[in-house]
């Protein structure tokens, strides 16, 4: 009777916590690394044609062959992703969200740069996977932070907002791309090498990420019980979730989730620039290259409004509801774009219909990944689903290029369209989280 009302009495404390200007701070902070880390994929979505064809020694304009091997870089990278997501999940659970946080900042910033110095395609692959590394960190470490730190009467708004202005770091990729076209030259270097170069810049975040930001009182608390009781929990570990029924139902769920959402996106979604090049086919590389910075900057102006959309659809309704609607927008829209685009003035309208739809689905990833795991597991299971499936989701953009070999372009798109599938089929295991506190 007295631990539950010690429990109640706890939790309405919780909901009664002021927010204050260091709540404010945190997702600030923990939203500009996973911004930079987002123009960080962005970049190298717009310089991967250019630089594979560099790097190649091809002419001309997008062929089987620089789909191909653009296909290698991606994969590289989204490999890279899920092995930084494993290795980063489980140290955020061990030494800390901040300290997790800027170790991921230097890897994925250094890594960037060092990519626009490479010589040879294979040199530029082996620094897309070890960039990947830093950017499969960020997120978990990041969203733990927030859903941590903030009360949670504003934990979905919170992790909304964290996830919505990562747009914004793919929209500034695509604006830098208007002033640095990857396809030209400038100061006397190839475009593509430049805008990796621009990528080192957000490593100066490290500064104030470790100057004003703390660990989470929730961390701190389960680190200290995990240290006094060693034998009964252990922090940030994967057998842990694979042997508790509850953890590892909730596991495959976020898996089956992030799987259909990463396979939209990084096997289809982010290959529209390819999707222009085609449509646009006889135009100037230099017009083409305009189309595809605003087209891609226009895209991410809808996957901004569509994360908020569903940030208010999870927080007023339900978080499964969210995910249905999302997922089946999603399928619906890329097989209409992939069919339809035919001129610039289809980029700057279509596009953002498939940002609003593909990218809201990600929002449901920061606001649901950590609602399903415990404090002490809590980096790791964030990790696990929205980094790992990535090893899952990797080949996707060997296979959107294998395919078009086969079918066109357009057409192996729309197959692979029929990925969101699964993430719909997840739904009928996935718990509700809506009004419940975080496990502990």
């Amino acid at each position: 009777m007295g631990n539950g009302l010690s429990t109640t009495m706890d939790r309405m404390a919780v909901r009664a916590e002021h927010v204050t200007a260091y709540h404010w701070m945190v997702v600030l902070i923990a939203s500009a690394g996973w911004m930079f880390d987002c123009m960080d994929q962005r970049l190298f979505v717009l310089a991967r044609e250019a630089a594979t064809r560099d790097l190649l020694g091809l002419e001309g304009g997008l062929s089987a062959e620089v789909t191909r091997f653009g296909g290698y870089a991606t994969t590289s990278m989204i490999l890279g992703w899920a092995t930084g997501g494993i290795i980063f999940g489980i140290l955020s659970d061990r030494i800390g969200r901040v300290k997790t946080m800027a170790l991921t900042l230097i890897v994925y910033s250094g890594f960037t740069g060092l990519s626009g110095l490479a010589e040879s395609w294979r040199t530029f692959v082996l620094m897309r996977f070890l960039a990947g590394i830093g950017i499969g960190g960020m997120f978990g470490a990041a969203t733990t932070l927030v859903a941590e730190s903030v009360p949670s009467r504003i934990r979905v708004i919170a992790l909304g907002a964290l996830q919505a202005l990562s747009a914004l770091g793919n929209i500034l990729g695509s604006l830098i791309s208007l002033w640095i076209q990857p396809g030209s030259e400038a100061w006397g270097y190839p475009g593509w090498r430049l805008l990796f170069f621009v990528g080192i810049l957000p490593a100066l975040l490290i500064v104030p990420l470790v100057t004003l930001l703390r660990e989470p009182q929730a961390w701190l608390d389960a680190r200290a019980s995990a240290l006094r009781s060693p034998k009964a929990h252990s922090t940030g570990s994967l057998m842990e979730i694979a042997s508790d029924v509850r953890w590892r139902r909730h596991a495959f769920v976020g898996l089956a989730l992030g799987f259909a959402g990463m396979t939209g996106l990084w096997g289809i979604g982010f290959f529209s620039p390819e999707l222009i090049s085609t449509a646009l086919s006889g135009e100037s590389q230099a017009v083409i290259d305009r189309v595809r910075a605003w087209g891609t900057a226009l895209q991410d102006v809808g996957a901004f409004a569509g994360m908020w959309a569903f940030t208010m659809a999870a927080a007023l309704v339900s978080r499964r509801v969210a995910f249905l609607g999302s997922l089946l927008l999603s399928m619906c829209a890329t097989i209409f774009v992939f069919a339809s685009l035919q001129t610039a003035a289809h980029a700057y309208w279509m596009l953002p219909l498939m940002g609003f739809a593909q990218l809201s689905v990600f929002a449901g990833y920061a606001i649901y990944f950590p609602e399903l795991f415990p404090t002490r597991l809590r980096g790791t299971g964030v990790g696990l689903c929205y980094n790992t499936v990535r090893y899952l989701a990797a080949p996707t953009p060997l296979v959107l290029g294998y395919l078009s070999t086969i079918l066109s372009f357009r057409s192996a798109a729309i197959v692979m369209s029929s990925v969101y599938l699964v993430g719909i089929l997840a739904l009928l295991w996935a718990p509700e989280t809506k009004g419940r506190e975080l496990p502990q």
